[in-house]
């Protein structure tokens, strides 16, 4: 999983200026005590929720403007830190601090998210989904996976599966987002992941971008950012969250 995004080398992580306006949590997970930023919509709830999962460079500033676009739109929304703290700015350091993440630890921080969420007097306990980039699209996934109560699951241009057994396991429906260029997720790949799930009978929508490539969805990607296309992920995002989270 982790060489794919070695191949996410060619975005340039520019200095951001946008301010977060979440609150900092934190929550335990096994023996540890760990954090998030969490963001809550105006309004009296319960609402439904998200965990929203950071791509290889670390809980920044442009996932945290995700988390808090998307509670804008009606979720509680929980930006977990699975690098505890440390935020990459090369891609050399990304792949280095990615590679030190136990892929147990940040299952096990995951399932914390959830079970946080869930334990939140303003959440619907059974409108939770969990929504990803890189990195993040691929532990999106396995969210969806590890959680059988998981009520909706995004993946942009994550790590795939297509073991029928461990698919199995998903019972939420899967939004993906991949770019038609990603040399580290083709479209062969992402085909076979979507036809495993449908002959299973499991709920799954793709959509493959022609001229896109890895993490074409960031704009810090100044070389592969791709503007029309993030537009219709967001706006397929939005859509999708909303039939599956607030009905």
């Amino acid at each position: 999983m982790k060489r794919i995004f070695a191949l996410a080398a060619v975005l340039i992580l520019a200095a951001s200026t946008w301010a977060a306006d979440g609150k900092t949590v934190s929550y335990k997970s096994g023996d540890e005590t760990v954090q998030g930023t969490l963001y809550t919509p105006s309004g009296k709830g319960p609402f439904p929720a998200l965990i929203v999962i950071h791509e290889w460079w670390g809980l920044n500033d442009w996932v945290k403007e995700q988390a808090s676009k998307l509670s804008d739109q009606g979720y509680v929304t929980l930006a977990v830190d699975l690098y505890r703290g440390k935020v990459a700015t090369t891609p050399d350091m990304a792949h280095e601090i990615m590679r030190g993440v136990p892929e147990d630890r940040a299952k096990r921080d995951l399932h914390a998210a959830f079970e946080f969420l869930a334990a939140q007097p303003n959440v619907k306990k059974d409108r939770i989904g969990a929504i990803g980039w890189c990195m993040g699209g691929g532990y999106s996934l396995d969210v969806a996976l590890q959680e059988p109560t998981l009520a909706a699951d995004v993946i942009n241009y994550g790590h795939l599966a297509t073991d029928p057994e461990a698919l199995k396991k998903i019972h939420a429906p899967i939004l993906g987002l991949f770019g038609a260029q990603d040399r580290g997720i083709p479209p062969a790949d992402v085909r076979k992941f979507g036809e495993s799930l449908e002959q299973i009978g499991k709920k799954i929508e793709i959509k493959i971008y022609d001229d896109a490539g890895h993490a074409f969805e960031n704009p810090n990607n100044k070389d592969g950012y791709r503007e029309a296309d993030a537009a219709d992920a967001w706006k397929r995002t939005v859509e999708f969250l909303a039939m599956n989270l607030k009905k």
